[in-house]
């Protein structure tokens, strides 16, 4: 599948909600695997990643119904009740859906198979797998057990840990912190740095005894999970694309609703808050995930630093905070951000090459990269590298570049927003037509 982008001459105007958060969508369908009793989820994301948990914990001997768009019954079978599979897992292009796995998993005491499309297993698993392993799980497969295809045969209990990663990330927090569900003890992890926290918030919600104190997370295990209600708010990931091209395009006026308004998540609002962008907040009512409406308009853009602990609350949205860079007014920076070389692709080189054919400034860096901005894009024949956020990205650059941009390789964009060319074909009338 293909787009084709033309420029936004009129601006992006409309009011809309985006897609359920991925990453939450994803803890609500393995919390309430395991939580003794039904979870209601409402506001799923019915999109491939997440739709590959509902199909592992299903697996699992977890019945799971579906009772209209976005709304799932997940009948909870509580911490001893998952069966083993009698078939491989496949993740699919998630690595969400496999590190958690991987965390949940570490406390089965039966084999489990987990493989994953060729971009997933090309992913790095060790990160994941070492900690487990340290608690005692077994962990076999390619490269030594850090690669998918692997297997992995959890135990019961599971050895106490206290674990510093060397860099932040949710997904190796929230992978230990599941498998601390079955541990003997305490389970500790101190990260370098904040990472997103809707597993804290979620564990809490379950009933799991946790704290958490700045980058320090205490899970004591012992305690049963139950059942619960889980509204999923819209996923400011998803929107980040649509607010960057409301700011972009002169004559914009955009309202996205009901949008997560996590801190730990909202470091794309500070980026674009720095380079001069006007997008307003509008807190929703006190809920267990924050969440409330943003108002975007066009602006002219200066350039700004990312980096430090601000990655880790905008990591995925550095491919559209790129597009906002290579046009907006000054040099960007973007470093300390090494992880986007083994995200669905080397989002850096990916960033670097294809916006570089479109005439944006950017030179690659180690860990991220440094772009001269000012820059006045061209329509070009671009390729997603089968990234969902690049692909999103580039459509974003089209939209302010002359003349028109294809994009190739698109299909990768339903793993995390199926609708997003419907949707941008709507605020911005004649600007994206799809291609088979």
């Amino acid at each position: 599948m293909r787009l084709r982008v033309r420029p936004a001459a009129a601006g992006l105007r409309g009011t809309l909600e985006v897609p359920g958060d991925k990453s939450i969508s994803h803890r609500a369908a393995l919390l309430g695997a395991i939580a003794e009793g039904p979870s209601e989820v409402s506001g799923y994301l019915e999109a491939d990643d997440c739709l590959r948990t509902l199909g592992a914990i299903q697996k699992l001997g977890v019945e799971v119904a579906r009772k209209g768009p976005g709304h799932y019954r997940i009948a909870g079978v509580g911490l001893a009740g998952l069966q083993e599979p009698d078939q491989v897992l496949d993740c699919g292009n998630s690595g969400t859906t496999a590190r958690l796995l991987l965390g949940l998993l570490a406390g089965q005491p039966a084999w489990t198979m987990l493989t994953g499309d060729d971009s997933l297993r090309r992913r790095p698993m060790a990160r994941v797998s070492a900690p487990l392993r340290q608690m005692g799980a077994t962990v076999v497969g390619r490269a030594d057990g850090t690669k998918l295809p692997l297997a992995i045969r959890g135990r019961r209990p599971l050895a106490s840990l206290t674990y510093r990663p060397p860099v932040a990330s949710a997904q190796v927090k929230s992978a230990v912190l599941l498998a601390g569900l079955w541990a003997e003890g305490p389970v500790v992890v101190e990260e370098p740095a904040a990472s997103r926290d809707h597993s804290e918030r979620m564990l809490r919600q379950f009933g799991a005894r946790l704290t958490a104190e700045a980058r320090r997370v205490t899970l004591v295990p012992g305690v049963p999970l139950r059942g619960t209600v889980v509204q999923v708010p819209g996923d400011i990931s998803s929107a980040a694309f649509l607010l960057v091209a409301a700011t972009l395009v002169a004559g914009s006026r955009l309202e996205i609703r009901g949008v997560s308004l996590n801190p730990t998540r909202t470091g794309i609002l500070d980026v674009l808050d720095a380079m001069g962008a006007r997008v307003e907040r509008r807190e929703g009512p006190p809920s267990i995930e924050p969440a409330g409406t943003l108002v975007a308009d066009g602006a002219e853009l200066r350039g700004t630093t990312i980096a430090g602990a601000l990655i880790p609350r905008l990591i995925d949205e550095v491919p559209v905070l790129a597009v906002a860079a290579a046009v907006a007014g000054g040099r960007t920076e973007i470093r300390d951000a090494a992880e986007l070389r083994v995200k669905e692709s080397d989002r850096v080189a990916a960033l670097a090459r294809e916006l570089g054919k479109m005439g944006a400034r950017l030179e690659e860096r180690p860990d991220g990269l440094l772009i001269a901005g000012g820059a006045r894009l061209s329509g070009a024949r671009v390729t997603s590298d089968g990234d969902h956020r690049v692909a999103m990205a580039l459509a974003v650059a089209g939209l302010v570049a002359d003349g028109e941009t294809i994009i190739e390789d698109t299909a990768c964009i339903a793993t995390s927003f199926p609708e997003f060319a419907e949707t941008l074909g709507r605020l911005a009338p004649g600007a994206v037509t799809v291609e088979p």
